[in-house]
């Protein structure tokens, strides 16, 4: 699983990947989480606000910080 936190590193996107890293550890589940911050980059995934939260290629949030709920949720139906 590949996972990108979208975001200039403000601290909701540090959240976003704190959060991001916490659900995996409670799921035993391994990933790659990747921290971007490069606009250029964010903006090919057509994100115009951030953080973004990107699961295998597929945008699946952005514009605020999901709830761990929500991060959970959208983790378990990537591995569907």
């Amino acid at each position: 699983m590949d996972i990108k936190v979208l975001g200039t590193g403000c601290a909701k996107c540090r959240a976003v990947e704190k959060e991001v890293k916490q659900v995996l550890s409670e799921l035993g589940i391994e990933a790659n989480v990747e921290e971007v911050k490069d606009m250029a980059r964010i903006l090919e995934y057509k994100v115009m606000m951030t953080p973004g939260l990107v699961i295998d290629g597929k945008v699946v949030w952005s514009g605020h910080v999901p709830s761990k709920s929500d991060i959970r949720r959208m983790i378990e139906e990537a591995r569907r």
